[in-house]
C-alpha cells in the first residue's frame, strides 16, 4: 500500500512502524505549516528537514519515503521569493516526486499568486503537483482552484486532495487525479468505499494526511479493509491503495 499524503515531520518514530505493520510500503509527505513560517529560513528548515531526517525514520521502520516541496498556503513567509527562488533546484532532487502541497486556503489575490507561480513552475519541469482543498468554503474556494488549474497547466499533472462528497461532481469534471482524505473530520473509511462504490476507483487515490490535526495513520489500511468487506475487487483495492499513485508519482 502506498499513503499518497501525509506530514511526517508531525508524527511520531512509531507511527511509522504501525503503518508497515499493517502493509504501507510507500509514502509520500508533503510540506505543509508546521510551525510560523516566520521568514524563508523557518521554510527551508522545514524542506530539509523532510528530505532527510523524516526519510530516515520512515526507512529505519521499512516505509519508503518520498517527498513533496511547495509552499502551502497557510505558509506564506513575509520573504516567499526567496523560497520560490530557491524551489526549482530542490525539486530536481531525485528524492522529490511531486510539488506540493500547494493550493488556496481562501480565495485573496497573495494566495493566487503564489499558487500560480508554483502551478507554471510545476508545468516548465513537467512535474507532478498536490493541490490543497480547504475545510472552510471548500465548494467556492475549489471551484476557484480548478479553474486557476486550468489555466496553467495540464490537469493530468495534478493531484487534486482532500477530496469529499461535496466536491466529488467538481473534482470529477477537472480530469486530473482524486485523493480521498481517510482522516477524522473529513473522510472516514465507510464514506470513502462509499464514494469509490458510486464513482469507482479509477482515478482516486487514498491518503491518511497525517498531521498534527486529528488523524489516524492505519486510515489506508482500514479503508482497503472495509473495501473488502464491502466486495471490491481485488483489482479495485490494488488500484485506488497503490496502483493509481504509483503512477502518477512515479514510484
Amino acid at each position: 500500500m502506498i499513503d499518497a499524503h501525509i506530514h511526517a515531520d508531525c508524527r511520531p518514530y512509531e507511527d511509522f512502524e504501525k503503518m508497515a505493520v499493517a502493509g504501507v510500503e510507500k509514502a509520500v509527505t508533503l510540506a505543509h505549516d508546521p510551525l510560523p513560517m516566520s521568514n524563508s529560513g523557518v521554510v527551508m528548515d522545514h524542506f530539509h528537514r523532510m528530505l532527510n531526517h523524516d526519510r530516515e525514520r520512515a526507512a529505519a521502520n521499512g516505509i519508503e519515503l518520498f517527498v513533496a516541496l511547495g509552499v502551502h498556503p497557510r505558509s506564506i513567509c513575509p520573504d516567499v521569493d526567496l523560497v520560490l527562488e530557491e524551489l526549482p533546484l530542490l525539486l530536481e532532487d531525485q528524492r522529490v516526486v511531486a510539488l506540493g502541497e500547494v493550493g488556496l486556503e481562501m480565495e485573496n489575490r497573495e494566495q493566487e499568486d503564489i499558487f500560480k507561480a508554483q502551478l507554471l513552475l510545476a508545468d516548465e519541469l513537467d512535474m507532478k503537483v498536490v493541490v490543497h482543498t480547504p475545510r472552510r468554503k471548500k465548494r467556492e474556494v475549489t471551484q476557484r482552484t480548478l479553474s486557476i488549474i486550468a489555466e496553467n497547466i495540464n490537469p493530468t499533472q495534478v493531484q487534486l486532495d482532500h477530496v469529499d462528497a461535496s466536491i466529488v461532481d467538481l473534482a470529477l469534471e477537472y480530469g486530473g487525479l482524486m485523493g480521498l482524505t481517510v482522516q477524522p473530520l473529513k473522510v472516514s473509511p465507510g464514506e470513502a468505499v462509499e464514494l469509490l462504490e458510486e464513482y469507482g476507483c479509477e482515478g482516486f487515490v487514498l491518503n491518511s494526511d497525517m498531521s498534527s490535526s486529528p488523524s489516524d495513520p492505519l486510515s489506508v489500511p482500514k479503508t482497503v479493509h472495509q473495501m473488502r468487506l464491502a466486495g471490491l475487487g481485488d483489482d479495485e483495492v490494488e488500484m485506488v491503495s497503490h496502483q493509481n499513485a504509483a503512477d502518477f508519482y512515479g514510484i
